[in-house]
């Protein structure tokens, strides 16, 4: 059996091509992989059987005689990797190609995919602020790199070797650690360590995967979190203000002996009267007022849900076993007060907080028991 016979029945694609670029020679590899009987391809330009972007020029130039070229396909572009050899006459002119390869598509995706992973990981390592780490199922660092590290004061893989339960024994989730060797993937919450905060995530493997056994994330969040720790104090210091603003607004002031009196300016919503109510009616029972006078002269509009909390402070306090008294209501305040329909016969109402005073005094005189 000679060559050319086995080559015919080579595991390979065989094309021979003459210098004019035509087939001379087609194994059934060929034919199985290009979907071309020999009998169509013989005699036939390789190009118009195989068109590549730049032709086929490469096979008799000197140089490298190994390539991966680009054939249109019926969906995805075929991968053609191949080697050549040019056959020479006696006078060393080339007579002939001999072109060996096979379809490398699925090898060679998947090495360009590789590739891309790991450049992307490289991108995220080199400007991204996070720490890339591996541990095994002892705990022992194998791998530990990303720009997280050198922010810390560390070098790449600087804590590679020892364990991060022996690192971290004084700091650092090592719960989530051991869940993570159990198999459970953790997402912890921030962190303080090496003077910084940290969020982490991390990954359980599985058993193939170069003996790591956890795959950690650690993101750098130490301005995210103290812009958070700021926010949350100037929220808080605004929270402080409006209670001073609000105390400021509505002061229960004990004008006379058992005798209080609470001026109210501003805008009075259904809200700021439930707080009024809650702190008036404490006083009224830490001081044993016997009158509270609620002096509307700085609210000038309430609708019609606030009167009725104004009415019901009102009854409130006589429920207390005080008295309660308005004073200033403007004119547009009585008319919502008429529109509701509420019965003011039994509630002191006086135009002044001086009247109202004066009746309060007269009122304690008169109850002050003879002597005999």
């Amino acid at each position: 059996m000679d060559e050319r016979t086995l080559l015919q029945d080579a595991p390979l694609v065989v094309i021979d091509v003459d210098p004019a670029f035509r087939v001379s020679g087609w194994n059934r590899r060929a034919e199985q992989t290009f979907k071309t009987p020999r009998a169509a391809a013989v005699g036939r330009p390789l190009g118009e059987l195989l068109p590549v972007s730049g032709g086929w020029g490469a096979l008799f130039e000197d140089g490298a005689n190994t390539r991966v070229w680009e054939l249109p396909g019926t969906s995805e572009p075929m991968l053609f990797e191949s080697w050549w050899q040019v056959n020479r006459g006696a006078d060393h002119r080339p007579e002939s190609v001999t072109l060996y390869g096979h379809d490398a598509t699925a090898r060679v995706v998947t090495e360009r995919r590789a590739l891309l992973e790991s450049q992307m990981l490289q991108a995220i390592k080199e400007y991204l602020d996070v720490a890339l780490w591996a541990i095994d199922r002892r705990g022992t660092f194998l791998y530990q790199d990303g720009k997280g590290v050198r922010t810390a004061g560390m070098t790449s893989h600087h804590f590679v070797g020892q364990n991060i339960f022996d690192v971290y024994r004084n700091g650092g989730d090592l719960d989530g650690v051991r869940r993570a060797l159990q198999g459970e993937p953790i997402s912890s919450l921030p962190s303080e360590v090496h003077g910084m905060h940290w969020q982490t995530w991390y990954i359980p493997m599985p058993p193939n995967a170069a003996d790591a056994a956890v795959v950690g994330i650690t993101l750098d969040v130490t301005d995210a979190r103290r812009s958070e720790l700021e926010l949350r104090a100037k929220l808080e210091l605004i929270e402080r203000q409006q209670e001073v603003i609000r105390e400021l607004s509505t002061p229960i002031i004990e004008v006379w002996d058992g005798v209080l009196t609470l001026p109210i300016v501003g805008l009075v919503d259904s809200v700021r009267t439930a707080e009024i109510m809650d702190n008036l009616l404490t006083t009224v029972a830490r001081t044993r007022a016997r009158y509270a006078i609620l002096d509307l002269t700085g609210v000038e509009v309430v609708d019609t849900g606030t009167a009725g909390h104004l009415i019901g402070m009102i009854q409130a306090i006589r429920l207390l076993g005080a008295e309660g008294i308005l004073t200033g209501i403007h004119p547009t305040i009585a008319q919502t007060i008429v529109a509701l329909g509420v019965d003011l016969a039994r509630v002191a109402v006086f135009a002044k907080l001086r009247d109202a005073l004066k009746h309060c005094i007269v009122q304690m005189g008169q109850r002050k028991p003879t002597a005999k």
